[in-house]
């Protein structure tokens, strides 16, 4: 099968387009025949080995463990272990996998999947898994978004934003979403009751209303967020920011916001996702339900996935960016 693999950290050159062999699946895993994948900031995060603190994490000190990148995706079920009963071959599913998705074929546990949404195309359906996923537990376990409230979502038209801010308007709350100009009306069509051009305004340019503030963007400091704040709100941040140093990256922030949380009535919270069926299928229900919709800013074929790499890594992407693969798979 056609693969797009890396030997060693580094930029998007590193990544190459191979021939190897299909993974073998164990008795709890399932064989993905992968019709799409999705690029998240992880990907880049596991490309570059940095910051050296994912490296620390297990995914490898010197050179990645799991050579082909990619981890969402979206394609059909080809074949399962022993102890699988979920799924069969010929099902549609999307979820996250272990073994790179970023090629023609996927081994993923059974647990991380779930049935596609019938009104989702394959490229839709893969951008949602860990993007989507990380939103919804933002919204919903971290933030404990309640109908009326306020929410701020920084980073609106992003690969996370884009789904927090439909997320948290399926929660009955009043949304802000903070973009650049370009994206304003993006961000509006999502569902945002308002949008703060950051080029132009800060987010406690009304001083301290938001009762929930999700960051997706990583670039500002506790102190200023906490200003945007009510008394009692919650912070939820989400991932880092390339440019926060090479071994933490932007990551500080979340080390330091539990301790901050613990002398103030504002609750403060860095997210650490969890990949897990009963969340995809929660997802299934806001998508079907049509409150929520995928954004895909550009696709690309398999063979230009470090293209696709370096274009997230740009910081520009409206919504997600995804790989497409050829429904032809090889063995």
């Amino acid at each position: 099968m056609r693969a797009i693999v890396q030997d060693a950290y580094g930029s998007a050159d590193v990544l190459e387009l191979r021939d190897i062999d299909r993974p073998s699946i164990g008795d709890d895993e399932v064989l993905v025949r992968v019709r799409a994948a999705g690029v998240d900031p992880g990907v880049w995060h596991l490309m570059t080995g940095e910051p050296y603190l994912v490296r620390a994490m297990g995914f490898g000190l010197r050179k990645p463990k799991v050579a082909i990148r990619g981890r969402d995706l979206a394609g059909v079920v080809e074949a399962v272990g022993a102890c699988v009963t979920r799924f069969h071959p010929g099902d549609e599913v999307y979820g996250t996998c272990e073994s790179g998705s970023f090629a023609e074929y996927a081994a993923a546990p059974a647990e991380r999947l779930a049935a596609k949404p019938a009104n989702l195309s394959f490229e839709q359906a893969a951008v949602v898994p860990i993007s989507g996923v990380t939103a919804l537990q933002g919204v919903r376990d971290c933030g404990r978004v309640q109908p009326g409230q306020q929410v701020l979502v920084i980073g609106a038209a992003g690969g996370v934003g884009s789904f927090a801010v439909q997320i948290a308007k399926a929660f009955g709350a009043r949304v802000t979403g903070v973009c650049s100009t370009s994206k304003g009306d993006l961000v509006r069509s999502l569902g945002a009751d308002d949008v703060i051009d950051y080029t132009h305004d800060e987010i406690d340019r009304h001083g301290a209303q938001y009762d929930v503030v999700i960051d997706t963007a990583g670039n500002r400091p506790l102190s200023l967020l906490r200003r945007a704040m009510t008394p009692h709100g919650a912070l939820v941040l989400v991932g880092g920011e390339h440019g926060g140093g090479r071994v933490l990256g932007g990551f500080d922030r979340q080390l330091r916001a539990p301790m901050v949380s613990a002398f103030v009535g504002q609750r403060l919270r860095g997210l650490v996702a969890k990949e897990r069926a009963e969340d995809l299928e929660a997802m299934t229900r806001l998508i079907e339900s049509g409150a929520v919709t995928p954004v895909i800013d550009r696709a690309y074929p398999l063979a230009d996935a470090p293209d696709a790499v370096r274009y997230l890594a740009g910081g520009h992407a409206a919504g997600k960016v995804v790989v497409t693969v050829d429904a032809q798979a090889r063995s």
